[in-house]
């Protein structure tokens, strides 16, 4: 199928691609730790079409050799404007390793799920690199990685505070959260003959100056001041202070400018746009994307990430969740960015016309699949609002939680006459969905929602994350408490029963989070057995950079109260946590027991690994059965 469209179609790899268009030389070349899938879920294809949009001749250098002679960085020649450099759509090092630091076998964003295409710190090797091959031309971060490690932070793998990666990448300026906006005013500025240095004037940008510089004048930003570098590597309670200014002002719809200090040089972070409009968001979806990898790969496998998404549809970005071990509203932000209806619609005509196509959409969702068309009621008060979560530690009384926007693109979606099952995928807040938590369903558009769902897009079972039982966990982790998963998982039963469908409910949990205790973990175990669940895929807390959870680990506080919080940081320590979601393994069993009568809960061991209705068995019984 590949074959059927001409290498034109795509954006170019290669000079001679380049000539196909008439090309001789480029405007902007790309770098990439992604195999190139021209694909509006991939962030290479994204920036890649809106500078070709803007009439740039662009080019893209996929997964450079970074260890020979770097002929991958020399091939496509120097570029007229700049060197756009990503780790592509993972932060390098969590796409590398567990959460126990072993080295991953795989990576779904390379062709045949090889490993090994990407260098650890990705954004910056290739940085350093192109600094040295082409000195004079200006490089510009972007994508996951440099979003989330802007200013200085903790690096779980190191296992040390790193500064703005702007310094060890020697970058000339930094695009953060979901760059489509900065770049477009920035391309129609080079079009006028700008310099590259104008970008520093533009929101949504960071750089480094020399601190003896003046900062630049803006009427309309007020400016913070972090602890600089150099105090946060003494002092920890200095960049915990730290983290919570840069989640307030990450999450404002007004935010200020953000400095820091970092040797003789002053980092500069300058606030967001604002959310993207429908109609931006609308533009970004509907580029000439291919939707399908470049044809190189072709004799090298698939890649399980495109795999994963091909015949799936995002109705929206952001997440106002705040959830404190995730990383979506850092990058994306809380504040939800909806398609129009329309624009879902032509997209799920391309899908359909695929020829690989079956009739099955994988996902109609986002980063929470349920937050379609959310927003507050009264926008001036969400102007004045600084809380990093809409719906923790309640739901606000002014964000919009209809699910009626949704349930109608369902419908539309489902009546589609090539479509045979859309499925929801992503995951559903099903804290959204419970009637005593989320008091805002007057007119019952949760219920109708969530049965809709039940009945029309379960793909076998529905995962939901209630990540823990325990109520000191979970708010920690900005979730709510766990009686609420009961009620939801009554109400999705009830609706199963009524239907008639057999369609488990999975839940997902996370072990070793900042707050939890050993025997947090036992009651989550027990609690989850007496529910009937065996839990098979369980996650390990890793801490990545710019969340709540990464800064409790590495400073054992909280940056909103400076209070201690336990962690449990050892090998053995996460280890022990995780074990007891394999409660009914054999080999965990004795251990278990022992573990639980030391901590003075032997009524968690006998709920866990004991049957103490067979201790108490007559004698005459208990001989029989060879007791």
């Amino acid at each position: 199928m590949l074959s059927e469209r001409p290498l034109s179609d795509w954006l170019p790899l290669s000079l001679k691609e380049a000539e196909k268009r008439g090309w001789d030389a480029f405007d902007v070349i790309l770098i990439s730790g992604d195999a190139y899938v021209d694909h509006p879920s991939f962030g290479t294809a994204v920036i890649g079409r809106i500078i070709e949009d803007e009439g740039f001749r662009i080019g893209i250098i996929a997964q450079p050799n970074w260890r020979d002679d770097l002929r991958d960085f020399k091939k496509l020649g120097k570029p007229k404007y700049f060197f756009g450099v990503t780790a592509g759509c993972m932060d390098s090092m969590v796409n590398h390793y567990t959460a126990g630091k072993r080295l991953r076998s795989t990576d779904a964003y390379t062709p045949g799920g090889v490993a090994g295409f990407r260098p650890d710190y990705a954004s910056t090797v290739y940085s350093n690199i192109l600094k040295e091959l082409f000195p004079d031309v200006p490089v510009l971060l972007g994508g996951i990685e440099a979003s989330l490690r802007r200013v200085t932070h903790y690096d779980y793998w190191a296992d040390k505070l790193f500064p703005s990666i702007l310094v060890d990448s020697k970058a000339d300026a930094l695009v953060y959260g979901m760059g489509e906006q900065p770049l477009r005013t920035f391309l129609k500025l080079l079009k006028k003959g700008v310099p590259f240095e104008q970008i520093r004037t533009l929101p949504q940008i960071a750089y480094v100056h020399d601190k003896e510089e003046d900062v630049l004048k803006n009427k309309h930003w007020e400016t913070v001041s972090l602890a600089s570098h150099e105090e946060c590597l003494k002092d920890k309670v200095a960049y915990a202070s730290n983290f919570k200014i840069v989640e307030v002002e990450s999450n404002k719809l007004n935010a200020n400018r953000i400095l820091q200090e970092v040797g003789n040089q002053r980092l500069v972070v300058n606030p967001p746009y604002p959310t993207m409009t429908e109609n931006e968001i609308d533009a970004s979806f509907e580029l000439p994307y291919t939707r399908l990898p470049h044809p190189k790969y072709k004799k090298r496998g698939t890649i399980p990430a495109y795999e994963m998404i091909k015949f799936s549809l995002n109705i929206h970005r952001g997440c106002f969740g705040g959830c404190s071990f995730c990383t979506i509203s850092a990058h994306q932000g809380k504040f939800i960015a909806s398609r129009s209806e329309g624009s879902i619609m032509k997209e799920l005509e391309e899908i359909a016309a695929h020829p690989d196509f079956k009739g099955y959409l994988s996902d109609v969702g986002g980063p929470s699949a349920n937050m379609y068309k959310m927003k507050g009621k009264d926008e001036s008060i969400c102007a004045r609002c600084v809380a990093p979560s809409c719906i923790h530690p309640v739901i606000c009384n002014n964000l919009d939680t209809s699910h009626k926007p949704m349930t109608e693109l369902y419908r539309k979606i489902d009546a589609h006459p090539k479509i045979k099952k859309a499925f929801v995928g992503s995951g559903i807040r099903y804290d959204l969905l419970v009637d005593d938590f989320n008091k805002n369903n007057e007119d019952g558009n949760h219920d109708e929602y969530l049965e809709q769902v039940v009945t029309r897009h379960v793909s076998g079972r529905l995962k939901v994350a209630p990540e823990h039982t325990a109520d000191n966990t979970l708010r920690m982790m900005r979730k709510p408490p766990f009686k609420y998963f009961h009620q939801f998982k009554d109400k999705y039963e009830a609706i199963s029963a009524k239907h008639n469908l057999n369609q488990p409910l999975i839940p997902y949990f996370i072990s070793s989070h900042p707050g939890c205790e050993e025997t947090d973990m036992a009651e989550l175990a027990a609690e989850t057995k007496d529910m009937g669940f065996k839990l098979e895929q369980v996650q390990d807390f890793t801490p990545t950079p710019m969340t709540v959870a990464e800064v409790i680990y590495y400073t054992g506080l909280h940056p909103y109260t400076l209070k201690p919080v336990f962690t449990a940081k050892s090998p053995e320590e996460k280890k022990n946590q995780n074990r007891y979601f394999f409660w009914y393994k054999r080999e965990n069993q004795e251990w278990i027991s022992s573990r639980l009568k030391r901590a003075g809960r032997a009524d968690l061991s006998q709920k866990l690994v004991e049957r103490p209705q067979e201790k108490q068995l007559p004698p005459w019984l208990a001989k029989r059965r060879g007791r």
